[in-house]
């Protein structure tokens, strides 16, 4: 089984099989609009266009699962992302990312890469770890997702190589995309 064997939703509704990315480097993230880890949309896409005509791309899934930090609709959240970080990559469906709803392709992405802790370099990990400790204790638990703009890495025969928390940037991903192209 690869992310090849999914079907997802875009922003639009419409069904999207992950198939169309075969021999693709792929980031898969989940996003959100009212987060402090937001301006990472940047840097996605930054890489996305730096890298999109070599065989890379960005795939965003938009969650209100984190403190309500994504309450807008299909189009308000591609409206904010065009106009506020020139978001040109696809962005999919709104939905759950953790816990027995989560969308069948984010619970196939946790399996392929646990949860390793946060990188405590980063000025903003131990205010995440400390909010989730005292606000949302259970999300601690386990490999799932533990907040917005969690980012899975994914070679180009669609095998999930990496896990990147919201503690890491995108730009802090660069070489490993670049092997990966290479590949």
């Amino acid at each position: 089984m690869s992310i090849y064997d999914f079907v997802v939703k875009t922003n639009h509704g419409k069904e999207k099989s992950l198939a169309d990315y075969k021999g693709k480097v792929l980031i898969i993230a989940n996003t959100a609009s009212k987060c402090g880890f937001t301006p990472q949309y940047e840097e996605l896409q930054q890489l996305y266009a730096k890298y999109k005509d070599q065989g890379f791309t960005i795939l965003a899934f938009p969650s209100n699962q984190f403190a309500k930090q994504e309450p807008g609709t299909a189009q308000e959240i591609e409206q904010f992302c065009k106009l506020n970080y020139g978001v040109s990559f696809p962005i999919f469906a709104k939905g759950d990312v953790r816990g027995e709803t989560a969308q069948p392709l984010f619970k196939y992405l946790i399996k392929q890469q646990p949860f390793k802790g946060f990188d405590n370099n980063h000025p903003n990990a131990k205010g995440l770890q400390d909010a989730i400790n005292t606000n949302f204790p259970s999300f601690m638990e386990g490999d799932s997702i533990k907040w917005n703009f969690t980012k899975f890495l994914i070679n180009k025969k669609g095998e999930v190589v990496g896990r990147y928390e919201p503690t890491t940037t995108p730009a802090q991903m660069t070489e490993k995309i670049e092997a990966l192209l290479k590949e």
